[in-house]
């Protein structure tokens, strides 16, 4: 079998499993690199597990969704990440309702933003999911209409707007990523992905433009990572596509899993991409840089298995990707792995 990279190091205990939902962990660094959070959501309400800063132990909050102020236990969360935003970093959730942002430790919300549900048909679900900061300034939320919302977000304050609505996809928004590595000339810097499977490429900017769109292949993409010019995505016949941003060409495909993936995270200093799934594996890759050559684009590194867990969220805790954790479905801990 494949060599043993990591180790497993102690779970934090949840109060509560979390939901089978895509992309459902969240972590957060502080800028000096060390581990500042994780959060992850089930049902109507957000675990928030923060570490001390010495780095030996943690605390917990449990936030429920509030919408426009008001708490309404009907709404189900879909989504929770942390933005890093070169001047703030805000907590995002989403929801059927709508969107909330948070000071970066839920204590206070700065800014909601209700879907107009008038825009679905009547039988359709409503939600928002999809969440990431983008070109220094926004922060990029997908609903289920296929829509992409841009918040402007100052410096500080609530004075957050919807500065522009991308309007190219036809199915629910699944995963927003922007890039986390260098951006070659051209390339783009922000991927949204559906569905339907289908993938768009953005410049961002005073306006965004979209560079390109990747088409459905059969199949929901449930995560995708940007980095280097590279489009890493997972998609729900267990498969990761590697595409040039900058062309939409295909570069690699691996049969990565052998049920639908939940998860895929990238760690910007190294390359090396963590993927999630159903199957109860979660597995470490590394991803070529040079686009010229013929080497191979991904090269496996590391498979974990994590018995009886239908993976739900996987995300590296550190920039070189020397360590991960992992959330299950109804699995009321974290899973932690390192470097051995």
């Amino acid at each position: 079998g494949p060599r043993r990279m990591y180790r497993k190091e102690k779970s934090i205990q949840l109060k509560s499993g979390s939901a089978a939902l895509y992309n459902n962990l969240s972590v957060l660094r502080r800028p000096g690199g060390q581990l500042a959070g994780f959060c992850t959501v089930h049902g109507p309400s957000l675990s928030l597990v923060s570490a001390a800063a010495d780095g030996l132990g943690f605390s917990h909050r449990q936030l429920q969704a509030k919408e426009g102020g008001m708490a309404v236990s009907t709404s189900v969360l879909t989504q929770a990440a942390w933005c890093v935003l070169p001047s703030r970093v805000l907590l995002v959730l989403t929801s059927q309702k709508g969107i909330q942002m948070y000071e970066s430790d839920g204590s206070i919300m700065v800014y909601w933003h209700a879907l107009d549900v008038t825009e679905h048909p009547p039988a359709q679900a409503v939600f928002a999911r999809g969440i990431a900061a983008a070109g220094g300034r926004f922060i990029c939320v997908g609903t289920s209409s296929g829509l992409v919302l841009v918040f402007d977000i100052p410096p500080k304050g609530t004075n957050i707007t919807v500065s522009e609505v991308l309007e190219q996809h036809r199915d629910a928004i699944t995963d927003i990523t922007a890039e986390l590595g260098q951006a070659p000339d051209g390339a783009g810097d922000l991927v949204t992905a559906d569905d339907a499977g289908t993938l768009c490429v953005w410049s961002t900017g005073e306006e965004f433009a979209l560079l390109g769109k990747i088409p459905a292949c059969g199949c929901t993409c449930s995560s995708v990572k940007l980095w280097n010019g590279i489009v890493a995505a997972g998609y729900g016949n267990g498969q990761i596509r590697l595409y040039e941003a900058a062309t939409g060409l295909l570069r690699a495909e691996v049969n990565a899993h052998a049920r639908w993936i939940y998860a895929l995270d990238v760690a910007p200093q190294t390359g090396k991409l963590l993927s999630g799934a159903e199957d109860s594996f979660v597995h470490v890759w590394k991803l070529g840089r040079n686009l010229d050559t013929d080497d191979d684009d991904i090269e496996h590194c590391h498979a974990e298995c994590v018995t009886d867990t239908q993976v739900c969220g996987a995300r590296f805790c550190d920039a070189e990707g020397n360590s991960f954790a992992v959330t299950g479905y109804d699995v009321s801990e974290i899973f932690r792995y390192s470097r051995a």
